[in-house]
């Protein structure tokens, strides 16, 4: 069954509303007709099943035949801050870290970063990562679509973390793996986690003291160099299989 998200106003005691870009999704990609059934979700945690009954070139109307909690995020709010990758990888990240769980994602200008946007270029790449946000949040079934941020330098991006629980910044020089199991062995259910990950080339040393002052916990993840694209899906990955439940 089909997925969609829309506003709380869009849903009405008896029928909900689709707008937007959604309404050309279904009337001329999927072609959906009158009695098709789709699953509504308000990104509040409640999804409906919906049967159309309308499909007006500018409006999408279903009739609510069931309405559920739909619960399938975390309990804890994971937060990634990502140090700006060349190229299209950036989507790619965001694409992977939406289905993984994360809550947020917040884009960081570091020193070593290839990629200088300004601020016309910085809110167009926002509104394109945040579509690609949108898309896997529908194929792996989120019930919130997390947000993605306008870029960031890493003053701001620590001071924005500095509310969280926990934070981290996985780093080629962090001691080994047993330090690393101890400290995520500490990250409980229900707390909040940022993670802040390098670009291609890594952090400056300048820029992972600043995190540790600020009361991140350098990790290793492990023996081998990781790619950017590929470092924050490692500890998203195994921080969803910490904390699910």
């Amino acid at each position: 069954m089909h997925r969609f998200f829309v506003e709380p106003e869009q849903i009405f005691p008896e029928y909900v509303e689709i707008l937007g870009g959604d309404v050309n999704h279904i009337r001329n990609v999927l072609r959906m007709s009158p009695g098709d059934r789709i699953s509504v979700s308000d990104g509040l945690g409640t999804d409906y099943i919906c049967e159309l009954e309308q499909l007006e070139a500018g409006c999408v109307r279903g009739r609510i035949l069931e309405r559920k909690p739909f619960d399938v995020e975390l309990s804890s709010r994971l937060i990634l801050y990502q140090g700006l990758p060349k190229g299209d990888k950036m989507e790619l990240i965001v694409q992977k870290a939406v289905e993984l769980g994360v809550s947020r994602i917040v884009p960081v200008s570091l020193k070593r970063c290839v990629v200088k946007l300004d601020a016309k270029k910085a809110e167009a790449k926002r509104r394109r990562w945040q579509a690609v946000a949108e898309s896997a949040a529908k194929q792996s079934g989120r019930s919130v679509i997390p947000q993605v941020d306008l870029v960031m330098t890493l003053e701001e991006a620590l001071r924005d973390a500095k509310a969280l629980d926990f934070r981290l910044i996985p780093y080629e020089c962090a001691r080994g793996m047993e330090e690393a199991r101890s400290v995520l062995g500490k990250i409980q259910k229900g707390r909040s986690t940022g993670v802040f990950i390098g670009p291609e080339g890594g952090f400056e040393k300048s820029e992972v003291e600043a995190a540790v002052e600020a009361g991140a916990h350098p990790i290793s993840l492990g023996r081998r160099i990781l790619r950017t694209e590929t470092a924050g899906i490692c500890i998203l990955s195994v921080l969803m299989f910490h904390l699910e439940d």
